[in-house]
């Protein structure tokens, strides 16, 4: 790792680092320096300073969702009735309290303004979030739902420059 002031530039290290931990979120320091080929100081040190640098933003356990009984997951497209600061951060807001939703882009290009990530355990708990909880957000003008039949790509890991 190099600083040039703030800034901070990842070398080879830093790499094997992030792609190790991104795959291996659990592996000690030991196991983590023997693999980069580092002894524990450095690599703690590394992983400290990719931690306060902001590479490293948490971990986290993946969980299964079948095995909890969320075996439905959808795509839902929102329109909003205006385009304005306060009617988004109002409906980013209700949006990030939902439990249910686990991604929540802004998109463009399409017709509608946010896509959601839903997971829930059926169609009744769907029909339930969306009528009682996601079409009643002020602005909130249209709805598309796709359903997810099966995930072919599931990863978390970044591809590192």
């Amino acid at each position: 790792m190099i600083f040039f002031g703030n800034m901070m530039r990842i070398d080879r290290y830093d790499r094997q680092i992030l792609e190790l931990l991104q795959s291996e979120g659990r592996l000690s320091n030991q196991e983590l320096a023997e693999r980069i080929g580092l002894s524990p100081s450095p690599c703690l040190r590394r992983v400290k300073a990719l931690e306060e640098a902001g590479y490293i933003a948490g971990y986290r356990a993946l969980l299964d969702a079948r095995k909890l009984g969320l075996s439905l997951m959808a795509l839902i497209g929102i329109s909003m009735d205006r385009h304005t600061p306060e009617r988004f951060a109002n409906f980013e807001a209700e949006i990030a309290a939902i439990p249910e939703i686990l991604e929540c882009l802004l998109i463009t290009g399409q017709q509608s303004d946010y896509q959601l990530k839903v997971v829930v355990g059926d169609m009744d708990a769907y029909h339930d979030l969306l009528l009682h909880r996601i079409t009643r957000i002020q602005g909130v003008t249209g709805v598309h739902s796709s359903f997810v039949l099966r995930q072919v790509v599931n990863k978390t890991a970044l591809p590192l420059p």
